[in-house]
């Protein structure tokens, strides 16, 4: 393999290796300390991070407020808490090498009144931030004027030239990296446009190239391009490394510390990292952001297929046009207009449990059960606007708090299930987040006998390429 060089990222020369940060307490204080004490750059989520009090416990956030908006203001509270209190562990932790990063999501509730937050009490604490889920306008502006280096997360040389026109030339000084996400590898939310094709992965160094020749046309040569999304072993990015055409490339690795002993996850999930095969993982349009994202296939992922698929054509009044003109109830009170070839399988539905119709904003019904359409309806009442847009729910963070869309019933509160497994819920009912490779635990050497190294044992093992 090539030599693997230090160069200078957030104002300090580290190893080019960044831990991608995964949101909702799965990337924390530990974790990133670690990974930067190791060298490299650590990265904590700032996505609802856990708040721990002096002893070194986690503060689970208890809702008081009878409203979202007064649920949602006691959640931007906690979510800054919670990020100087990671932010807090992870420069402890460190011991004064690397560097430490934080992650957010453009598209979570109220980002900048977060990244605020944080940014303002975080002084010498935090070096760096990465943002995706989004077109991150103002993270240059938020992140300069704290003197924080930023580091914007896009799927193409496109959308960074968007970012770099709007706002980002102004601001340039700051600019510390690119994220390049690719996305049909990447784990979480993937930001695939509407023009590509979702079942056809493409090459990508064609896709850095362009972004590179992008940055260099507005002479952003030297300025770092961290490659996320597929990266497991060095060795098979080796023409990368010190490539003239590609310049200064860093490699994110999302999937591989989650299996460390400094992850936070559960027990039960790393044993599970190492037990999935290759197709384990589905690349899916359930999310409430309306994003694509990759997670393990589960019951939980399976239950929202199967959702989808009992799902038909309505209209409130019959419409022969379309050929909606057989009844059946919706309610105890209404009936509702469906298609004659339609009814069967409605009956078949009914019979087997799938009594109650659910509409959807785009004008179809859903059929789950009873006990089913009661989760649903609680966890959209119980919504603490998470998300700045918000289909499950129909929450917006902005003026009058509602997106003007019916609530989605073919989706699911992301914040409660991700609260769930990342503390401890069950792993076969709540969403798992994973990359595309996380089958190679199953296969990779590193990790015989069940094998779970340190951070720092993982950081020296990627360094010799493996």
């Amino acid at each position: 393999m090539q030599d693997l060089r230090t160069f200078s990222m957030s104002g300090a020369d580290v190893l080019p290796l960044v831990e991608g940060g995964k949101g909702v307490a799965v990337s924390d204080g530990r974790s990133a300390g670690a990974w930067a004490a190791a060298g490299g750059i650590g990265t904590f989520s700032g996505v609802n991070a856990d708040v721990y009090n002096e002893h070194g416990e986690h503060i689970p956030l208890i809702y008081a407020g009878k409203t979202r908006e007064d649920r949602h203001e006691e959640l931007i509270a906690n979510s800054i808490e919670g990020g100087l209190s990671q932010a807090r562990i992870a420069h402890d932790l460190r011991g004064g090498a690397g560097r430490v990063h934080m992650n957010v999501l453009w598209e979570m509730g109220s980002c900048e009144r977060v990244l605020e937050g944080i940014l303002s009490q975080a002084k010498g604490l935090i070096h760096g931030v990465t943002c995706g889920a989004g077109m991150p306008y103002r993270l240059s502006e938020i992140a300069s004027r704290y003197g924080v280096h930023y580091y914007p997360i896009v799927s193409s040389g496109r959308a960074f030239n968007a970012l770099w026109r709007r706002a980002y030339n102004r601001f340039s000084d700051w600019l510390g990296g690119v994220v390049y996400e690719d996305p049909w590898r990447a784990g979480g939310h993937n930001g695939l446009s509407n023009t590509e094709n979702p079942e056809k992965a493409e090459d990508p160094y064609p896709r850095v190239l362009e972004l590179r020749q992008i940055m260099s046309k507005v002479g952003l040569d030297n300025v770092p391009i961290i490659m996320a999304g597929g990266v497991w072993h060095l060795r098979e990015w080796s023409d990368w490394i010190n490539n003239k055409e590609l310049g200064p490339i860093a490699f994110q690795f999302g999937t591989r510390p989650l299996l460390t002993r400094e992850s936070p996850i559960s027990d039960d999930w790393k044993q599970r990292l190492l037990n999935l095969v290759k197709g384990d993982v589905l690349l899916n349009r359930f999310s409430p952001t309306g994003f694509y994202s990759s997670a393990v296939k589960n019951a939980f992922l399976q239950e929202l297929e199967e959702r989808g698929e009992r799902q038909i054509d309505f209209a409130d009044l019959p419409n022969r046009d379309v050929g909606l003109t057989e009844a059946i109830p919706l309610n105890a009170r209404r009936f509702v207009y469906i298609r004659p070839v339609d009814l069967a399988k409605v009956q078949d539905w009914m019979e087997a449990g799938f009594t109650t119709p659910m509409k959807t904003p785009d004008d179809t019904l859903v059929f789950v059960t009873p006990e089913r359409a009661r989760e649903i309806k609680r966890d959209q009442a119980d919504c603490m606007g998470c998300l700045s847009h918000c289909r499950f729910s129909n929450w917006r963070d902005r003026e009058d708090h509602t997106t003007g869309k019916l609530p989605d019933p073919r989706s699911f509160c992301i914040q409660k299930s991700l609260q769930n497994i990342s503390h401890g819920g069950s792993i076969e009912h709540n969403l798992m987040f994973a990359g595309h490779n996380v089958f190679r635990f199953r296969t990779d050497p590193f990790y015989s006998n069940g094998f779970i190294p340190t951070v720092r044992q993982l950081v020296e093992r990627i360094v010799t390429g493996h």
